[in-house]
């Protein structure tokens, strides 16, 4: 019986209806069960004609399956040479070419409140917060990161406060980035259609939107409001919002900045995360530190009560280990290197 239904190809709700087809034979007579079997012979002229109707719907789809797809390749055909090959894609192939790799913001925990490693590339993004609150440093922080992997970045200021120095004193390699100094929003706006339309910009810093707004009250650029309406914020992947904490201080001195940065808007990994970071004056992120806590806490670094293990470096204080970090580039790479693959996959 098994063999039968197997060569029929039928569903397990056809193998029900066909065995209560078939009521037990009789053990009280031969006759009877002569009866029962002539019976079943009917029975099985009846399932057979089952099975055809089951075979030829079978039939009949996988031609219209196969009509559908014929079509569907007719219009994809007409679809490339009208409009390029990449005007329709499937969902597969769609999200595996578009998925925008990343720039990374040089701060670790940023980067994984952000969800992705990073920022995405080909991407709107817009930092706003009060002023000195740390937009400019992460700014230049992207462009850094850009830089370390061969990307060549602009930077629009329109506020013309950009000091040469500070921008070096963040470790961006002046020679391959380009300034401008827009003095329209209109000149601006070409500068930064002609940039992305070259290919050739990794990073297009506009800072800011509000300096080329010629009436900033009149739309409601006050405070942390941006301009522009609901444009910017609708278009932005990615809206990061900065605000200053307190002060980081050594020996009552004042050395940095505490800052939130949280992320208001992401349409690459959930919003609202935060990451708390410290900016440290004339330098930038303290990414020693950081990257010494996410390190200690995913075991890439072992850790003993305050000792710590540093590729077999055994280091007595967290402020050693900082220190020994921030001199040993190549050591620091290769943990951050290994965080990112541990976080991340990448």
């Amino acid at each position: 019986m098994t063999l039968f239904l197997h060569s029929l190809r039928l569903n397990s709700f056809a193998r029900f209806r066909l065995c209560s087809l078939f009521p037990p034979l009789p053990q009280n007579g031969r006759r009877d069960a002569t009866t029962c079997v002539g019976r079943k012979a009917r029975l099985l002229c009846s399932v057979a004609n089952v099975s055809e109707f089951f075979e030829c719907d079978q039939l009949h789809d996988d031609i219209e399956s196969t009509e559908k797809d014929a079509a569907l390749r007719l219009a994809l055909t007409q679809l490339a040479g009208e409009f390029g090959r990449e005007s329709m894609l499937s969902l597969r192939r769609f999200f595996s070419s578009r998925h925008a790799p990343v720039i990374p913001t040089g701060s670790l925990k940023l980067d994984l409140a952000l969800g992705i490693g990073g920022l995405p590339k080909g991407r709107m993004v817009e930092i706003y917060g009060r002023e000195a609150s740390g937009k400019t440093t992460l700014a230049l922080h992207i462009i850094k990161e850009a830089q370390k992997r061969g990307g060549y970045c602009a930077y629009l200021d329109a506020e013309n406060a950009l000091d040469a120095s500070f921008v070096e004193s963040m470790g961006v390699n002046t020679d391959n980035l380009l300034i401008s100094p827009p003095d329209s929003a209109e000149r601006l706006l070409s500068v930064v259609d002609t940039l992305t339309k070259s290919g050739s910009i990794d990073v297009i810093v506009v800072d800011s939107v509000r300096s080329n707004v010629k009436s900033g009250k009149g739309l409601g650029c006050v405070g942390e409001d941006t301009c522009g309406g609901n444009a910017l914020k609708f278009y932005s992947a990615v809206r990061l919002r900065m605000v200053k904490t307190g002060l980081l201080k050594t020996e009552d001195k004042a050395t940095g900045l505490a800052v939130s940065v949280q992320v208001v808007k992401n349409k690459l990994a959930p919003a609202m995360k935060k990451a708390d970071i410290g900016i440290q004056f004339g330098r930038g992120f303290r990414s020693e530190s950081e990257i010494l806590e996410l390190a200690c806490e995913h075991e890439v670094i072992m850790k003993d009560g305050n000792t710590y293990l540093i590729e077999g470096e055994v280091i007595s204080d967290k402020h050693a280990a900082e220190g020994y970090l921030s001199e040993n580039y190549e050591v620091l790479d290769r943990i951050v290197v290994a965080l990112r693959r541990q976080l991340f996959g990448r």
